[in-house]
């Protein structure tokens, strides 16, 4: 059973989401919040698999809880609602080690199919999504970041260097097992090293972390 925990200032859309999400055998609404204060208490109370978090809510945003929730460590997944597709708030979580985020207006299998893929330990975002995500937002910042990526990505060897570009890049494990000549059990290991090797949490964060660096090529 994947216990979610529903953060949204609109009572009328948890109203919904909880009735979508209430339909699923393999789901439940274990609690909701109106908005980031004492979402992390409720966390430890409840013990969400998945928190779907709204990015705009009055007192603490959605953005500064998702920020406070990530840092903590066996954190549940995060998935951001939003109604902007190229929102810099959303990148901002995303960065933070969000998992993904869903439009609000997204069709109610969608929504309960990305649950599901997040609990699951998989993004919910494409690779074209996030390729126009971080490539519309403003740079601000850019050189700054640009730097710091560089450093971290220093710490990587050759192959797990070329590995991070890839997923970077979109590709998936077996479309980066064709490339570069390897297995996908050896590709997959990859990842996990590269994910430990530089505190993050999921594929998303590398492909943002890559492209900070500059090591993206249109």
């Amino acid at each position: 059973m994947i216990r979610v925990l529903i953060v949204d200032d609109d009572p009328l859309l948890r109203a919904g989401l909880k009735l979508m999400l209430g339909g699923a055998p393999d789901i439940r609404v274990v609690g909701e919040a109106g908005d980031g204060t004492g979402v992390t208490g409720l966390i430890e109370r409840l013990a969400p698999d998945v928190v779907l978090m709204d990015i705009r809510m009055p007192n603490t945003d959605g953005l500064t809880a998702t920020e406070t929730v990530r840092r903590r460590p066996g954190a549940p997944e995060i998935i951001i609602l939003t109604t902007f597709d190229a929102d810099e708030h959303v990148l901002r979580a995303l960065r933070a080690g969000a998992a993904g985020f869903v439009l609000k207006d997204t069709p109610p299998a969608e929504i309960v199919e990305s649950v599901r893929r997040v609990a699951g330990g998989q993004p919910v975002l494409s690779p074209a999504v996030t390729k126009r995500l971080i490539t519309r937002v403003a740079a601000s910042g850019h050189d700054q970041r640009k730097t710091k990526a560089v450093n971290r990505l220093a710490a990587l060897n050759e192959r797990e260097r070329e590995i991070a570009v890839a997923v970077g890049e979109g590709k998936s494990n077996a479309e980066i097992s064709a490339t570069l000549y390897l297995s996908v059990p050896t590709v997959k290991t990859h990842v996990s090293r590269i994910l430990t090797k530089l505190d993050l949490n999921n594929r998303v964060q590398i492909a943002l972390l890559v492209h900070d660096a500059g090591l993206l090529h249109e």
